[in-house]
C-alpha cells in the first residue's frame, strides 16, 4: 500500500512539474513546427509513460541507457527514432533515421492536417499489445502462459513494430521510408488491420487468449 502511494505521489508531482513548465516557459516547438502541449493521451495505462515534454530537437544523447526505467522521460518523438535505428538498414545511423522521422511527420501533417504527434500518440494506443504469452516449464515441458503486458513495455513493442512496419513496406515499392513510416503511423492511428503494428498487435493477443 506504501508503495502504491509513493507511486502515485511520484505521478502527481511529475503532472506538477509539467504544468509548471507549461505555464512558466516560452516552451519550444518541435522541429519548430509541431506544439507538444496540444497533444492528449486517450488510454490513462500509458499516459505517465509517453513523454511528451515540448523540445526543439528529440535528442538526448543516450543519458537514459545505463538507469532502469528510464526510457520514459526520453521523448516518444526520440524513443521512435531509436527504434527505427535498430532495424536492418538504420543501424546506427542517427541522423538518417532522424530526418525520416522529421519528414515522416511533415507527410503526416500535410495528409491529415492534424498535429502528427497526436497522430503518432494514437497509433502506438492502438498498436499498443494489451496481453502476451511467455513460457513456463512445468517438470521440463514448457506451456505457453499468458501474462499481461507493462504499460512501458506495450509503448516499446508498439514504437517497434510501428518501424518494422515502415522499413518492411518500402522494400516492396519505390517510395521512400518516410513516406512508408508516414502511412504505417497514419493506419494504426485509424486502427487499420493493413497496417503491421496493428496486425502484430491483434496476432499477440489472439495467441495469449488461446493460452490463457
Amino acid at each position: 500500500m506504501a508503495d502504491e502511494n509513493t507511486e502515485e505521489e511520484k505521478t502527481t508531482e511529475e503532472q506538477r512539474r509539467r504544468e509548471r513548465l507549461y505555464e512558466e516557459l516560452d516552451m519550444p516547438l518541435l522541429f519548430d513546427k509541431y506544439d507538444m502541449k496540444e497533444v492528449e493521451v486517450g488510454d490513462p495505462g500509458l499516459e505517465k509513460y509517453i513523454n511528451l515534454l515540448p523540445v526543439l530537437v528529440p535528442h538526448s544523447g543516450g543519458t537514459h541507457a545505463k538507469k532502469r526505467f528510464e526510457k520514459e522521460k526520453v521523448s516518444i518523438i526520440e524513443r521512435l527514432i531509436n527504434n527505427m535505428m535498430r532495424t536492418q538498414d538504420y543501424t546506427g545511423k542517427k541522423m538518417k533515421s532522424y530526418k525520416a522521422v522529421r519528414n515522416a511527420l511533415d507527410e503526416i501533417h500535410e495528409r491529415t492536417e492534424k498535429n502528427p504527434v497526436q497522430v503518432l500518440v494514437m497509433a502506438i494506443e492502438n498498436s499498443a499489445p494489451r496481453e502476451e504469452t511467455t513460457q513456463i516449464t512445468y517438470g521440463g515441458i514448457s506451456v505457453p502462459k499468458a501474462v499481461d503486458v507493462a504499460p512501458c513495455r506495450r509503448i516499446s513493442l508498439s514504437l517497434s513494430k510501428i518501424a518494422q512496419g515502415a522499413v518492411k513496406a518500402s522494400y516492396k515499392n519505390n517510395k521512400d521510408v518516410s513516406i512508408c513510416l508516414a502511412e504505417e503511423i497514419i493506419k494504426s492511428s485509424r486502427a487499420d488491420r493493413d497496417s503491421f503494428a496493428v496486425s502484430k498487435k491483434e496476432e499477440t493477443e489472439r495467441m495469449a487468449a488461446s493460452a490463457r
